[in-house]
C-alpha cells in the first residue's frame, strides 16, 4: 500500500511543475494564465495569491465541465489555456494538475512548494477583502499540523 506522499511523489513524475519565482515572473509579464487555488473555501478566504478563483480539489472534475452545478466558466473554458493549480504545500495541486490531464487540460501545471513556498519567497497574499496578509502571519497559518492518533 502507499502512502498519500508516495502518490504525490510519483504523480509529479507525471505533471509539470512550477517554482514561485517563475509563477511570479509569468505573473510580472502579463502572460496569459488562469490561477486556481484548489483548498478549501475557508483556507482560500483567510489568505490566496491575488486574482485567483477558488476550486476546492473535491469539486475540481464537475467544475471544469459545462453542466453540473459546480461548473466554473473561467476553468470550464481554459483547456487550451494555461492553468496554475495552488495549494498549502503543492500536494494538492499537484494531483489536481493530474486530474486536469486526464479531463484534457494540456497545460495544467501544479506551483510546486505551494503557497508555504510563495509565503517564503516573499510574494504577496490577499485575504477575502483584498486586503494584503502579513507574511509573518501567513507563515503561521501555512505551518503544517501535525495530527497525533
Amino acid at each position: 500500500m502507499k502512502t498519500y506522499d508516495q502518490l504525490v511523489a510519483e504523480t509529479a513524475q507525471l505533471i509539470t511543475e512550477i517554482m514561485p519565482w517563475d509563477l511570479a515572473d509569468k505573473i510580472a509579464a502579463g502572460d496569459k494564465m488562469l490561477i486556481v487555488d484548489v483548498r478549501e473555501a475557508d483556507e482560500f478566504d483567510v489568505m490566496h495569491i491575488p486574482n485567483t478563483i477558488n476550486i476546492p480539489r473535491g469539486i475540481l472534475e464537475a467544475a471544469s465541465e459545462s453542466g453540473y452545478d459546480e461548473t466554473d466558466p473561467q476553468l470550464a473554458f481554459a483547456r487550451d489555456q494555461e492553468v496554475v493549480l495552488v495549494c498549502r504545500s503543492g500536494k494538492r495541486s499537484c494531483m489536481a494538475a493530474y486530474t486536469l490531464q486526464l479531463l484534457g487540460f494540456e497545460r495544467a501545471i501544479s506551483l510546486k512548494t505551494g503557497l508555504r513556498g510563495w509565503n517564503d519567497f516573499e510574494q504577496p497574499l490577499v485575504d477575502c477583502n483584498r486586503q494584503t496578509v502579513d507574511g509573518d502571519n501567513a507563515e503561521e497559518f501555512l505551518r503544517p499540523k501535525p495530527q497525533t492518533f
